[in-house]
């Protein structure tokens, strides 16, 4: 896609660029047009670090030291899953700058227009349930340790939360590295210490575990599935990048980021699990502080909340994203600013009504939906990526993504199918905390579900499309191209004008 501002627009830049450090995001679901498009890739792998950056992830690396593993193997398995994980979600990354779009909105060209609605009651599903767990966590932890009332606790994140993904994607971005810059070093001593043997717990001779197979592929499945629980939102957070963006770059941005503190964390969760032999990640890390010195367990316990609070933002932010996607294919919407605000606030209020009434009674069933999501989200990445990369190429009309008389349809037959083999494929292999498939078992409890899962959906998609009309879709994207290139903004758009939606459907259903 052509990278020219739009006629009409070169007035606007100074206005929006002097603006932005004030303005609430007024973006949803719409294209990000050339002359708001900002940032480098590498400015980008803050807010993927703090994603992963909190109590949350310590409590993954509890699994393999519960399940037998010793603290090495347990850290062995997790680095491999995170480098298969991480390496699908990160590849997502790159469809944001090309295309200007949130992540499930550029599903409806795999999918259709109508056929994303499978993909959105996933994400949606997902991301609303990360934020009900991200709430009980930090109430529940919050309260044993200070005594704090859990309901004050979760009012309190939540609205902070709710106010981060408000205000929009750049704030998002700033207090993201603001966190980063703030928590790393706090963390970074206490894994000093955790490796000089200043960290309190018992001594490794009572602590170390041996090997089972089963343990080691359910931790590199755990670990494989939490970074690929980001695909959903990757592009969400990569869309206002420039188009010149490097890909390459990107890619390692996004993967340094994400993988790095995940892990970082669940190595030091699995240490804490054998050495502490604990059951709750924000006591043993409360408690594991204070050993290093008085009050720094305290300071640990707080910062990783914090980074908790960027988690319920994100979440809340792409929780709205979905949710209007999913609209759109209902009833025509306008995803102006206010409109954005009230279903984020709505989001939140979902959050603390699941969360605050019934706590630790929900967070099973919680944890439960998040293994059933994720299980889910395979296919779906396998059929995105394998699209993006191998039969379109980055090569998309997007204002045909606005109709479903466009190019791409209503439903993709294409999409649906192979991702429900996919899903059909994945069932024996599964390893699920209320099923387990009948190869699972055979395998004595090895999930490899998840590479079942990405085969099957990549070769069947792949297939196909090999008779997909690529020539009436290249003429289609150079219509779309011409009309973006034509879309005339006006000097005050990014912060008071409506949605160019209905502007993108006008043009992509004109005779061609």
């Amino acid at each position: 896609m052509s990278t020219e501002i739009p006629a009409g627009a070169e007035s606007s830049k100074h206005d929006v660029s002097a603006r932005t450090g004030v303005a609430i995001e007024s973006r949803s679901i719409d294209w990000i047009t050339p002359e708001e498009r900002h940032g480098t890739p590498w400015r980008t792998s803050p807010l993927f670090f703090i994603t992963n950056w909190s109590f949350f992830t310590i409590a993954l690396g509890f699994t393999g030291p519960t399940l037998g593993l010793s603290v090495g193997w347990s850290i062995v398995s997790s680095f491999l899953g995170l480098l298969v994980g991480t390496f699908f979600m990160a590849f997502h990354a790159t469809q944001g700058p090309q295309l200007g779009l949130p992540q499930i909105m550029q599903s409806r060209a795999q999918f259709g227009f109508y056929g994303v609605i499978v993909v959105v009651a996933m994400a949606l599903a997902c991301y609303l349930a990360f934020g009900v767990v991200y709430t009980i966590l930090t109430a529940q932890g919050l309260a044993q340790i200070f005594g704090w009332s859990p309901v004050l606790v979760g009012l309190v994140v939540n609205v902070l939360g709710g106010l981060l993904a408000i205000a929009g994607h750049d704030y998002l971005h700033r207090i993201s590295r603001l966190v980063f810059i703030v928590t790393v070093p706090l963390v970074l001593i206490f894994t000093v210490a955790v490796v000089v043997g200043k960290a309190g717990g018992t001594s490794e001779a009572l602590v170390t575990n041996g090997f089972s197979a089963s343990a080691f592929f359910t931790v590199f499945a755990v670990s494989a599935a939490y970074n690929m629980a980001l695909a959903p939102v990757v592009s969400d957070y990569t869309r206002y990048l420039p188009v010149s963006t490097s890909p390459r770059s990107l890619i390692a941005s996004v993967y340094v980021g994400a993988g790095a503190s995940a892990l970082w964390l669940i190595s030091l969760g699995a240490w804490l699990s054998a050495h502490y032999n604990a059951g709750d990640a924000l006591v043993a890390l409360h408690q594991a502080g204070n050993s290093v010195f008085t009050g720094f367990g305290s300071v640990l316990a707080l910062a990783s909340a914090a980074t908790l609070v960027v988690c319920i933002a994100t979440a809340a932010y792409s929780v709205t994203l979905q949710f209007l996607t999913g609209v759109d294919l209902v009833k025509r919407v306008t995803p102006t600013r206010n409109l954005r605000i009230a279903v984020t606030a709505a989001t939140i209020a979902i959050y603390l009504l699941v969360a605050l009434p019934f706590g630790d009674h929900v967070i099973n069933a919680a944890s439960n939906a998040l293994s059933l999501m994720l299980f889910l989200l395979v296919p779906w990445t396998a059929v995105n990526l394998t699209d993006y990369f191998f039969v379109r190429r980055g090569e998309y009309a997007i204002t045909d993504m606005f109709t479903p008389q466009g190019v791409y349809g209503g439903w993709s037959w294409r999409g649906i199918l192979a991702y429900f083999l996919g899903f059909a494929v994945m069932i024996p292999f599964a390893v699920l905390p209320f099923y387990t498939g009948p190869v699972g078992e055979w395998l004595g409890g090895i999930d490899l579900s998840w590479l079942a899962g990405l085969l099957a959906s990549s070769a069947a998609y792949y297939l196909f499309t090999r008779r997909l009309d690529r020539a009436a879709e290249k003429r289609a994207v150079s219509v779309s191209n011409s009309q973006l290139e034509s879309v005339d903004v006006p000097p005050s758009y990014v912060l008071d004008q409506p949605s160019l939606v209905s502007r993108l459907v006008e043009d992509a259903q004109r005779p061609r």
